[in-house]
């Protein structure tokens, strides 16, 4: 029989060896003869006054046990047979250390199979695996992931009638996969939804995943970032394993851009080796895998390049703040349970620059300040009352009043014209935001960034035709006009000649300045005709865009 001895260091064994001595004493005290000697006229005394309750004996003492003194003993050679005539003795067998030696077996045994079988933690080593750059403690906390059913619907999110169109694609072949094998038809891997906090990103993926009926993987990119080499590759390694075992199945990869960021040449072993893990995964996928990654961003423009092209991300889904007609949505799907007496629509047109979250956040605002006024109906006074609150007790959102709704529709009017008249690529504006794609990485001509430059330039020119000054906000779009001007001057060698003078930008800025009120006074109804829709419904497609322009030129 082969018996395996555990491996104890030398700690353990010091713990172990004081526990057995601790245990010895306490046998040895619990089954030593603890009985006094009493000297032979003592003994006589008890005897004769017959105060013995019960005696014994063995090859030594005489044991008597008495009310008073308790047990007490006296040699036997000290003894007459005629004293102890009237008792009746018990003959003690000696067998104490017998049973110690039986007790100290039993209780050493129950502790080596506590230690054997148990793996009690102070007794028994734990097993170590040396990883190098990696330790047992941290190997621990990497499980595998597992999957959740989500519960979010379409019909729970209110306002996004766009996004949703552009995923039932996705949730088509999820449900029926063979019908686009047996076509031949290959969905993308991957869908970056990309737009600014609280849009909604998050509900959007768990939405698709409930409408599809298939398990939902959830993981931030910052769990990917460890501070060991070689786990967040682990990590990533483990998730899309157990989405195969589970297929269908979506991965959602919430904040990517914390793992997923352009590799710009300084060392970052961890971080990239995080990154080629998770390219590696998605280039991995088999055509029948049934594995569909959505991911989530809220600055597609740091993202690598390698992540972004063909076969990975090639699907990108740009998720706006609400426009008016949306915001009107989402507020009934936050007040159908609250008994409210309020118009929606006036709230939508005060809320501008809303996201859903913060929708969110001031209807149940709204309702609490009921609740404290004891009042029974939601009114718009509480939404008033609690909007400052919404819109400073977090980051500062940009919340337009009336006459900055106009400026900025002008604004926005501006730029939109000018993006339609050069055909830049871009699916819609809205009063808050603009999705026009910037200029890439790409060879780009000259007649091409000046384009770009022009549409920085058309918003404030606008606003400088119809008011005769702009707001603060064209401050980004200036900045992006002077870099891309400088670089053509100092960097693509697009001046008067190779080697540029210092006047040569502000030559450049200044043509395309005057170029760019030209054409806006030109054609001044076009962009009166975009102001008014951009007024009335916070957002224009390039399709209407262009269909104003045509009608009005």
């Amino acid at each position: 029989m082969n018996i395996t001895w555990p491996n104890f260091n030398r700690n353990q064994l010091i713990l172990l060896a004081s526990g057995g001595i601790i245990l010895l004493l306490l046998l040895y005290a619990l089954l030593r003869d603890s009985s006094d000697i009493v000297s032979l006229d003592e003994a006589t005394h008890i005897i004769t006054s017959n105060r013995v309750e019960k005696a014994g004996m063995d090859s030594q003492y005489l044991y008597l046990s008495t009310a008073d003194k308790g047990v007490v003993k006296i040699p036997i050679a000290n003894i007459s047979p005629q004293l102890t005539a009237q008792l009746k003795i018990e003959v003690r067998k000696e067998n104490g250390w017998v049973w110690f030696l039986l007790i100290f077996t039993l209780i050493g045994g129950a502790v080596w199979w506590v230690m054997k079988n148990r793996s009690i933690e102070i007794l028994q080593p734990k097993e170590v695996t040396v990883t190098k750059g990696v330790d047992s403690e941290s190997l621990s906390q990497s499980s595998a992931p597992t999957p959740v059913k989500s519960t979010v619907r379409f019909s729970d999110i209110g306002g996004i009638g766009d996004v949703k169109e552009e995923l039932e694609e996705i949730i088509d072949f999820l449900r029926n996969p063979k019908r686009y094998y047996n076509f031949g038809a290959r969905m993308p891997r991957g869908v970056l939804l990309v737009g600014p906090p609280g849009v909604g990103k998050t509900m959007i993926a768990k939405a698709v995943a409930a409408e599809a009926d298939v398990p939902f993987f959830y993981q931030s990119g910052a769990s990917f970032v460890q501070i060991y080499v070689g786990m967040g590759a682990k990590r990533v390694h483990e998730l899309f394993a157990a989405a195969k075992k589970n297929a269908p199945s979506i991965i959602f990869i919430d904040e990517i851009d914390a793992v997923g960021k352009k590799r710009d040449g300084g060392r970052n072993d961890e971080r990239e080796g995080t990154l080629n893990q998770l390219l590696t995964e998605m280039d991995g996928f088999e055509e029948t895998s049934g594995i569909v990654v959505i991911a989530a961003t809220n600055n597609i423009d740091v993202m690598d390049g390698a992540l972004l092209r063909a076969g990975r991300f090639d699907r990108r889904i740009f998720v706006e703040l609400p426009t008016a007609a949306e915001r009107v949505s989402i507020l009934e799907k936050y007040l159908h349970t609250i008994p409210h007496e309020l118009s929606i629509d006036e709230i939508a047109k005060m809320t501008v620059g809303f996201n859903g979250a913060s929708l969110a956040a001031l209807v149940n605002e709204a309702a609490l300040l009921c609740l404290r006024h004891n009042e029974f109906q939601v009114k718009m006074e509480h939404f008033l009352a609690v909007k400052d609150k919404v819109m400073l007790g977090k980051k500062r959102l940009a919340i337009l009043s009336d006459k900055q709704r106009h400026h900025q529709a002008r604004y926005q009017a501006g730029k939109t014209f000018m993006a339609t008249w050069f055909d830049l690529p871009f699916e819609k504006i809205t009063l808050s935001n603009d999705t026009i794609t910037p200029p890439t990485a790409e060879p780009l001509l000259k007649h091409e960034i000046e384009a770009h430059i022009r549409i920085h330039l058309a918003g404030l020119i606008a606003c400088e035709h119809r008011f005769g000054e702009h707001a603060s906000n064209a401050s980004h779009d200036i900045a992006i006009a002077r870099e891309l001007a400088t670089s053509m001057i100092n960097e693509y060698g697009m001046g008067h000649s190779l080697v540029p003078s210092e006047d040569e930008v502000a030559g450049l800025l200044k043509r395309l300045v005057d170029e760019t009120h030209i054409l806006l006074e030109r054609y001044e109804r076009s962009v009166n005709k975009i102001d008014d829709i951009l007024s009335e419904y916070e957002h224009i497609s390039k399709s209407l865009a262009r269909e104003v322009m045509h009608d009005v030129l």
